[in-house]
Protein backbone atom coordinates (compact mmCIF):
# COMPACT_ATOMS: atom_id res chain seq x y z
CA UNK A 1 0.00 0.00 0.00
CA UNK A 2 2.90 2.51 0.79
CA UNK A 3 4.90 1.53 -2.16
CA UNK A 4 1.67 2.43 -4.45
CA UNK A 5 0.86 5.64 -2.65
CA UNK A 6 4.69 6.29 -3.34
CA UNK A 7 4.03 5.65 -7.00
CA UNK A 8 1.21 7.76 -7.27
CA UNK A 9 2.90 10.39 -5.67
CA UNK A 10 5.77 10.17 -7.63
CA UNK A 11 3.29 10.35 -10.78
CA UNK A 12 1.38 13.29 -9.35
CA UNK A 13 4.58 15.50 -9.45
CA UNK A 14 5.72 14.44 -12.80
CA UNK A 15 2.11 15.64 -14.26
CA UNK A 16 2.46 18.86 -12.75
CA UNK A 17 5.90 19.01 -13.98
CA UNK A 18 4.62 18.85 -17.39
CA UNK A 19 1.98 21.21 -16.81
CA UNK A 20 4.84 23.82 -16.40
CA UNK A 21 7.41 22.49 -19.29
CA UNK A 22 4.29 23.64 -21.61
CA UNK A 23 2.96 26.14 -19.98
CA UNK A 24 1.11 28.27 -22.68
CA UNK A 25 -0.69 25.38 -24.38
CA UNK A 26 -1.54 24.14 -20.52
CA UNK A 27 -2.89 27.46 -19.84
CA UNK A 28 -5.00 27.72 -22.91
CA UNK A 29 -6.57 24.02 -22.59
CA UNK A 30 -7.43 24.87 -18.93
CA UNK A 31 -8.54 28.79 -20.12
CA UNK A 32 -11.13 26.42 -22.68
CA UNK A 33 -11.86 24.39 -19.91
CA UNK A 34 -12.96 27.43 -17.58
CA UNK A 35 -14.87 29.30 -20.24
CA UNK A 36 -16.91 26.26 -21.71
CA UNK A 37 -18.19 25.48 -17.79
CA UNK A 38 -18.80 28.98 -17.36
CA UNK A 39 -21.64 29.19 -19.70
CA UNK A 40 -24.14 26.42 -18.63
CA UNK A 41 -23.45 26.54 -14.63
CA UNK A 42 -23.80 30.60 -15.12
CA UNK A 43 -27.31 30.20 -16.60
CA UNK A 44 -28.08 27.73 -14.84
CA UNK A 45 -27.14 30.17 -11.47
CA UNK A 46 -29.35 32.84 -13.49
CA UNK A 47 -31.96 30.51 -13.56
CA UNK A 48 -31.87 29.43 -10.32
CA UNK A 49 -32.02 33.32 -8.80
CA UNK A 50 -35.21 33.66 -10.98
CA UNK A 51 -36.83 30.61 -9.53
CA UNK A 52 -36.03 31.38 -5.83
CA UNK A 53 -37.66 34.77 -6.62
CA UNK A 54 -40.74 33.59 -7.94
CA UNK A 55 -40.93 31.07 -5.23
CA UNK A 56 -40.57 34.39 -2.79
CA UNK A 57 -43.43 36.16 -5.03
CA UNK A 58 -46.18 33.60 -4.83
CA UNK A 59 -46.01 33.07 -1.34
CA UNK A 60 -49.61 31.16 -0.10
CA UNK A 61 -51.55 30.52 -3.29
CA UNK A 62 -54.78 31.50 -3.11
CA UNK A 63 -57.67 32.59 -5.52
CA UNK A 64 -59.81 35.54 -5.41
CA UNK A 65 -63.54 35.51 -6.34
CA UNK A 66 -65.43 38.49 -7.01
CA UNK A 67 -69.31 38.20 -6.89
CA UNK A 68 -72.20 40.00 -9.07
CA UNK A 69 -73.40 43.30 -7.33
CA UNK A 70 -76.85 41.98 -7.56
CA UNK A 71 -75.99 39.20 -5.58
CA UNK A 72 -78.43 39.37 -2.29
CA UNK A 73 -76.96 39.24 1.21
CA UNK A 74 -79.06 35.77 1.62
CA UNK A 75 -76.77 34.44 -1.45
CA UNK A 76 -73.73 35.74 -0.37
CA UNK A 77 -74.08 33.65 3.09
CA UNK A 78 -74.80 31.15 1.22
CA UNK A 79 -71.98 30.99 -1.12
CA UNK A 80 -69.80 31.41 1.67
CA UNK A 81 -70.74 28.07 3.62
CA UNK A 82 -70.66 26.46 0.19
CA UNK A 83 -67.05 27.51 -0.16
CA UNK A 84 -65.99 25.91 3.61
CA UNK A 85 -67.56 22.85 2.61
CA UNK A 86 -65.43 22.16 -0.73
CA UNK A 87 -62.96 19.37 -0.05
CA UNK A 88 -60.29 21.33 -1.83
CA UNK A 89 -60.79 24.32 0.15
CA UNK A 90 -58.47 24.92 3.62
CA UNK A 91 -59.46 28.25 4.32
CA UNK A 92 -62.23 31.28 2.97
CA UNK A 93 -61.73 34.73 3.86
CA UNK A 94 -64.89 36.85 3.33
CA UNK A 95 -63.81 40.73 1.64
CA UNK A 96 -66.80 43.07 1.91
CA UNK A 97 -67.51 45.67 -0.23
CA UNK A 98 -67.11 48.42 2.51
CA UNK A 99 -63.66 47.27 3.40
CA UNK A 100 -62.32 46.85 -0.18
CA UNK A 101 -62.94 50.38 -0.57
CA UNK A 102 -61.28 51.48 2.79
CA UNK A 103 -58.48 49.19 2.01
CA UNK A 104 -58.74 50.87 -1.62
CA UNK A 105 -58.55 54.68 -0.08
CA UNK A 106 -55.53 53.75 1.80
CA UNK A 107 -53.67 52.10 -0.65
CA UNK A 108 -54.34 54.79 -3.24
CA UNK A 109 -53.78 58.11 -1.79
CA UNK A 110 -57.38 58.94 -3.76
CA UNK A 111 -59.61 59.60 -0.76
CA UNK A 112 -61.04 62.87 -2.38
CA UNK A 113 -61.38 60.96 -5.54
CA UNK A 114 -63.36 57.79 -4.18
CA UNK A 115 -64.99 60.03 -1.89
CA UNK A 116 -66.91 61.94 -4.29
CA UNK A 117 -68.33 58.43 -5.80
CA UNK A 118 -71.91 58.24 -5.08
CA UNK A 119 -71.90 54.28 -5.03
CA UNK A 120 -69.42 51.60 -3.87
CA UNK A 121 -67.99 50.45 -7.30
CA UNK A 122 -66.87 47.10 -5.61
CA UNK A 123 -68.40 43.96 -5.13
CA UNK A 124 -68.65 41.62 -1.91
CA UNK A 125 -65.45 39.19 -2.69
CA UNK A 126 -63.95 36.02 -1.23
CA UNK A 127 -60.76 35.03 -0.84
CA UNK A 128 -60.03 31.30 -0.58
CA UNK A 129 -56.66 29.03 -0.03
CA UNK A 130 -56.82 25.97 -1.54
CA UNK A 131 -55.79 22.30 -0.15
CA UNK A 132 -53.08 22.01 -3.05
CA UNK A 133 -50.12 24.00 -4.14
CA UNK A 134 -50.42 21.93 -7.95
CA UNK A 135 -50.55 24.23 -10.58
CA UNK A 136 -53.32 22.57 -12.52
CA UNK A 137 -55.17 21.54 -9.85
CA UNK A 138 -55.46 24.98 -8.54
CA UNK A 139 -56.56 25.64 -12.34
CA UNK A 140 -59.45 23.25 -12.35
CA UNK A 141 -60.42 24.59 -8.87
CA UNK A 142 -60.45 28.34 -10.84
CA UNK A 143 -62.64 26.65 -13.69
CA UNK A 144 -65.05 24.55 -11.75
CA UNK A 145 -65.35 28.01 -9.36
CA UNK A 146 -66.03 29.66 -12.34
CA UNK A 147 -68.93 28.45 -13.45
CA UNK A 148 -70.64 28.62 -9.89
CA UNK A 149 -73.67 31.25 -9.85
CA UNK A 150 -73.45 34.87 -8.96
CA UNK A 151 -69.61 34.67 -9.47
CA UNK A 152 -68.73 37.65 -11.56
CA UNK A 153 -64.86 36.85 -11.81
CA UNK A 154 -62.22 33.89 -10.45
CA UNK A 155 -58.89 35.05 -10.27
CA UNK A 156 -56.20 32.24 -9.73
CA UNK A 157 -53.64 35.59 -8.25
CA UNK A 158 -50.40 33.39 -8.96
CA UNK A 159 -51.28 31.99 -12.29
CA UNK A 160 -48.69 33.95 -13.66
CA UNK A 161 -45.91 32.47 -11.55
CA UNK A 162 -46.87 29.20 -12.99
CA UNK A 163 -46.32 30.84 -16.46
CA UNK A 164 -42.97 31.94 -15.41
CA UNK A 165 -42.15 28.66 -13.56
CA UNK A 166 -42.75 27.21 -17.42
CA UNK A 167 -40.30 29.00 -19.01
CA UNK A 168 -37.68 28.37 -16.24
CA UNK A 169 -38.19 24.66 -17.05
CA UNK A 170 -37.89 25.24 -20.46
CA UNK A 171 -34.59 27.26 -19.53
CA UNK A 172 -33.39 24.49 -17.54
CA UNK A 173 -33.84 21.74 -20.42
CA UNK A 174 -32.05 24.37 -22.60
CA UNK A 175 -28.86 24.70 -20.29
CA UNK A 176 -28.99 21.16 -19.83
CA UNK A 177 -28.50 20.72 -23.25
CA UNK A 178 -25.80 23.70 -23.40
CA UNK A 179 -23.92 21.25 -20.97
CA UNK A 180 -24.38 18.16 -22.68
CA UNK A 181 -22.61 19.83 -25.83
CA UNK A 182 -20.18 21.64 -24.17
CA UNK A 183 -18.98 18.03 -21.90
CA UNK A 184 -18.84 16.34 -25.54
CA UNK A 185 -16.65 19.28 -26.72
CA UNK A 186 -14.02 19.43 -23.94
CA UNK A 187 -13.88 15.91 -23.49
CA UNK A 188 -12.92 16.03 -27.52
CA UNK A 189 -10.41 18.89 -26.51
CA UNK A 190 -8.61 16.63 -23.75
CA UNK A 191 -8.54 13.69 -26.14
CA UNK A 192 -6.77 14.99 -28.63
CA UNK A 193 -4.11 16.96 -26.06
CA UNK A 194 -3.48 13.14 -24.54
CA UNK A 195 -3.54 11.78 -28.07
CA UNK A 196 -0.64 14.06 -28.65
CA UNK A 197 1.36 13.54 -25.62
CA UNK A 198 1.14 9.81 -27.01
CA UNK A 199 2.58 10.69 -30.00
CA UNK A 200 5.34 12.48 -28.98
CA UNK A 201 6.44 9.85 -25.65
CA UNK A 202 6.44 6.79 -28.56
CA UNK A 203 9.34 6.04 -27.96
CA UNK A 204 9.34 6.42 -24.38
CA UNK A 205 6.57 4.56 -24.41
CA UNK A 206 7.91 1.53 -26.26
CA UNK A 207 11.34 1.65 -23.79
CA UNK A 208 9.17 1.51 -20.62
CA UNK A 209 7.26 -1.86 -22.06
CA UNK A 210 10.37 -3.47 -23.02
CA UNK A 211 11.63 -3.15 -19.61
CA UNK A 212 8.43 -4.53 -18.23
CA UNK A 213 5.93 -1.53 -17.43
CA UNK A 214 2.72 -2.47 -17.33
CA UNK A 215 -0.12 -0.33 -19.21
CA UNK A 216 -2.03 0.66 -16.06
CA UNK A 217 1.46 2.11 -14.71
CA UNK A 218 2.12 3.85 -18.34
CA UNK A 219 -1.53 5.00 -18.36
CA UNK A 220 -1.65 6.76 -14.96
CA UNK A 221 0.73 9.86 -15.99
CA UNK A 222 -1.88 10.61 -19.02
CA UNK A 223 -4.79 10.10 -16.36
CA UNK A 224 -3.49 12.26 -14.17
CA UNK A 225 -2.59 14.74 -16.33
CA UNK A 226 -6.23 15.06 -17.77
CA UNK A 227 -8.19 14.81 -14.08
CA UNK A 228 -5.48 17.83 -12.91
CA UNK A 229 -6.25 19.82 -16.49
CA UNK A 230 -10.05 19.29 -15.44
CA UNK A 231 -9.94 20.22 -12.24
CA UNK A 232 -8.34 23.77 -12.90
CA UNK A 233 -10.51 24.76 -15.49
CA UNK A 234 -13.32 23.70 -12.97
CA UNK A 235 -11.65 25.90 -10.74
CA UNK A 236 -11.01 28.74 -13.37
CA UNK A 237 -14.98 28.83 -14.26
CA UNK A 238 -15.39 29.25 -10.81
CA UNK A 239 -14.01 32.08 -10.45
CA UNK A 240 -14.93 34.00 -13.41
CA UNK A 241 -18.83 32.28 -12.57
CA UNK A 242 -18.12 33.69 -8.74
CA UNK A 243 -16.74 37.33 -9.82
CA UNK A 244 -19.13 37.91 -12.78
CA UNK A 245 -22.07 37.91 -10.57
CA UNK A 246 -20.57 39.73 -7.38
CA UNK A 247 -20.40 42.65 -10.23
CA UNK A 248 -23.92 41.92 -11.63
CA UNK A 249 -24.87 41.80 -7.79
CA UNK A 250 -23.34 45.49 -7.17
CA UNK A 251 -25.28 46.89 -10.13
CA UNK A 252 -28.10 45.12 -9.48
CA UNK A 253 -28.45 46.57 -6.07
CA UNK A 254 -29.09 50.19 -6.99
CA UNK A 255 -31.45 49.29 -9.67
CA UNK A 256 -33.76 46.48 -6.89
CA UNK A 257 -33.35 49.38 -4.44
CA UNK A 258 -35.75 51.80 -6.23
CA UNK A 259 -38.57 48.85 -6.86
CA UNK A 260 -37.70 48.46 -2.79
CA UNK A 261 -36.49 44.78 -3.69
CA UNK A 262 -34.02 43.04 -2.08
CA UNK A 263 -33.35 40.16 -5.26
CA UNK A 264 -29.75 39.76 -5.64
CA UNK A 265 -28.30 36.79 -7.62
CA UNK A 266 -27.45 33.61 -5.87
CA UNK A 267 -23.55 33.05 -5.43
CA UNK A 268 -22.62 29.42 -5.96
CA UNK A 269 -23.57 27.34 -2.82
CA UNK A 270 -20.55 24.58 -1.44
CA UNK A 271 -23.36 22.10 -3.44
CA UNK A 272 -22.95 23.53 -6.74
CA UNK A 273 -19.40 24.45 -6.64
CA UNK A 274 -18.04 20.87 -5.37
CA UNK A 275 -20.33 19.67 -8.29
CA UNK A 276 -18.64 21.78 -10.68
CA UNK A 277 -15.46 21.14 -9.43
CA UNK A 278 -15.79 17.13 -9.47
CA UNK A 279 -17.95 17.32 -13.01
CA UNK A 280 -14.73 18.69 -14.91
CA UNK A 281 -12.27 16.94 -13.32
CA UNK A 282 -14.42 13.59 -14.52
CA UNK A 283 -14.85 15.13 -17.57
CA UNK A 284 -10.58 15.58 -18.12
CA UNK A 285 -10.31 12.15 -16.88
CA UNK A 286 -12.78 10.50 -19.51
CA UNK A 287 -11.41 12.60 -22.39
CA UNK A 288 -7.81 11.21 -21.18
CA UNK A 289 -9.12 7.48 -20.24
CA UNK A 290 -10.50 7.39 -23.87
CA UNK A 291 -7.51 8.82 -25.43
CA UNK A 292 -5.20 6.22 -23.84
CA UNK A 293 -7.58 3.37 -24.43
CA UNK A 294 -7.40 3.69 -27.69
CA UNK A 295 -3.89 4.72 -28.61
CA UNK A 296 -1.80 3.00 -26.23
CA UNK A 297 -2.45 -0.77 -27.26
CA UNK A 298 -1.17 0.52 -30.40
CA UNK A 299 2.50 0.96 -29.64
CA UNK A 300 4.64 -2.11 -29.12
CA UNK A 301 8.33 -2.31 -28.52
CA UNK A 302 10.29 -3.31 -31.99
Amino acid sequence: MKNLLVSHVHVLRLTLRRFLTTPLSSLLNILVFGIALSLPAGMYLLLKSVQSLAEQEVGTQQISIFLSMDASRNEVTQIGKQLKQHVGINEVKFVPRDQALEQLKQTTGLTDVIGGMEQNPLPDAYIIYPETSDAEALEALRDELQKWPNFEHVQLDSAWAYKLEAMLKFGLLAVLFLAVLLSVALVAVTFNTIRLQILTQREEIEVSKLIGATNAFIRRPFLYFGLLQGLMGGAVAWVLITVSLYLLNSSLSELTHLYTSNFALLLPSVGDSTTLLLLSAYLGWLGAWLSVAQHLWKIEPR
